[in-house]
């Protein structure tokens, strides 16, 4: 009967959740997305056409079950639907509304290719999970049986809390340290509120603490801790601090007053969403209330500067990005939201210095064309000579990307091997490093990425860490 229930891309058109028009949602930091009702979303489901090879499972990184899941939806068993769901993600809820689906699972769905429209995998996902958590079915961490072994967390973003909970569901002591005063990482201070709620972060945030592991905050190893003692006091530590270091132009005056870095303003209006009292947001440094803002960069971080700029009150906001549209490597359907709020992409244009006496004033802007294409396969802008010209601005915001931190330097452990890149040389799906019982997850291993590699490269190093302490423990009873 189930399968009857199926297929129905053909005479049901494709439905997104109800978006709230762009002059209210550009006023607050709510989610711009309204929930599916359970008849929309069963109905949503319904089109997927079951393929025989699911290439929007083998495009996710998690490998998420999605067509069995969507089955379960379609027929009303929602609760079959979370665990199936929730068995391959540590936070479905969050990737539901923040993964870049147009870029993975959705953009590669069978029956977006044959012309129908994509399903809404990431509605569809974001609904049952949060029906979960209305209806209890999210239950607390609860081991069967506790171990003695404990392992220490460097880093409370999504590697880290993903291999938290997978270790701590297997009884073993987690303890998790993290530089910030509240955990979660970029999801709490880095993305803001309309694309991911805070509550939705602090729930698996509470039920992690719920269930027993311990958290560490304000805490920065090389500083207030050092990685030695931290190694010392657990059978095995996991490194997952993300990159935090922001990329930086080239340009000698990108220090002028009014220039900030993406990672700066995003917290600040985070912590502002949080309550916090922020005296850099309040003095206007970090405020776009009544400014012209320009945003130099064509990523997702970039995508939350300029809509964060519109709903803080900016007086215009615009986005500079050396290549075209087709070229960039944002999500479309972040920058079709951004343009609807009234957000002004310049293409082809890159910062060539900046004009102002004690504070920023202005961008002076080189115009590109694409030339031939480079070793990935993006074409190369190139600059056109004697076509540069200035663009107003009262606040800039970098937002270029970001590397790792140096450290073996900070931390004082040259034994902690990296690549030629800064990050952790650390082993392929294991994560396991150069130092005994050490291993790293995340963007700290592969560079700056996405929340779900992240959740996926945790999950894999807390299942490695687990065969670790199981083969430690036959060594311990073997002698």
């Amino acid at each position: 009967m189930a399968a009857e229930k199926m297929l129905k891309f053909v005479t049901v058109a494709r439905d997104m959740p109800e978006k709230r028009p762009p002059r209210l949602r550009a006023k607050d930091f709510d989610e711009i997305y309204a929930e599916y009702a359970i008849g929309k979303a069963e109905e949503q489901a319904a089109r997927c056409s079951q393929c025989g090879v699911p290439y929007c499972q083998t495009h996710c990184p998690l490998h998420n079950n999605i067509p069995d899941w969507l089955r379960m939806t379609a027929a009303g068993r929602l609760q079959e639907a979370y665990e199936l769901s929730q068995a391959t993600n540590t936070f479905p809820e969050i990737c539901g509304r923040i993964c870049p689906q147009d870029r993975l699972c959705e953009g590669n769905c069978v029956i977006e290719q044959a012309g129908h429209g994509t399903v809404t995998i990431g509605s569809v996902e974001k609904f049952i999970t949060d029906t979960a958590w209305e209806q209890g079915w999210v239950k607390p961490i609860r081991p069967a049986v506790e171990r003695t072994e404990s392992v220490g967390i460097i880093g409370a973003g999504p590697a880290g809390l993903a291999a938290a909970d997978m270790l701590r569901r297997q009884g073993v002591q987690v303890t998790v340290y993290d530089r910030h005063d509240r955990a979660g990482g970029l999801m709490t201070y880095g993305i803001p509120g309309f694309k991911l709620e805070k509550h939705v972060v602090m729930q698996r945030i509470d039920q992690l603490s719920d269930g027993g592991v311990e958290f560490v905050l304000n805490c920065s190893v090389g500083q207030d801790i050092t990685f030695d003692a931290i190694r010392g006091k657990h059978d095995a530590v996991l490194v997952a601090t993300g990159v935090y270091r922001s990329r930086e132009l080239e340009t000698g005056d990108a220090d002028l007053p009014g220039v900030v870095r993406a990672i700066d303003y995003l917290t600040a209006s985070n912590r502002v969403g949080f309550g916090d009292e922020v005296p850099a947001f309040d003095s206007g440094e970090l405020s776009a209330e009544g400014k012209r803002v320009v945003v130099i960069g064509g990523g997702d971080t970039a995508m939350d500067c300029v809509r964060t700029a519109v709903r803080q009150g900016a007086k215009s906001v615009k986005c500079l990005y050396r290549r075209d549209r087709a070229n960039m490597p944002g999500s479309q359907r972040e920058v079709a939201n951004a343009e609807e709020e009234g957000v002004e992409f310049v293409w082809l244009t890159a910062p060539k210095g900046f004009e102002g006496a004690g504070a920023v004033q202005g961008v002076v802007v080189q115009k590109m064309r694409l030339g031939a294409p480079d070793a990935t396969g993006r074409r190369m802008p190139e600059l056109i000579e004697g076509a540069d010209y200035t663009e107003e601005a009262d606040l800039v915001i970098k937002a270029l990307g970001f590397e790792p931190e140096d450290l073996p330097r900070l931390w004082g452990v040259p034994g902690l091997e990296v690549t030629r890149w800064g990050t952790v040389r650390a082993e392929f799906t294991t994560g396991r490093t150069t130092l005994d019982g050490v291993y790293a997850a995340g963007d700290i291993v592969r560079g700056a990425s996405l929340v779900v590699w992240a959740i996926r490269d945790g999950r894999d190093s807390a299942a490695a860490i687990l065969t670790y302490l199981g083969q430690a423990a036959q060594s311990v009873a073997a002698e």
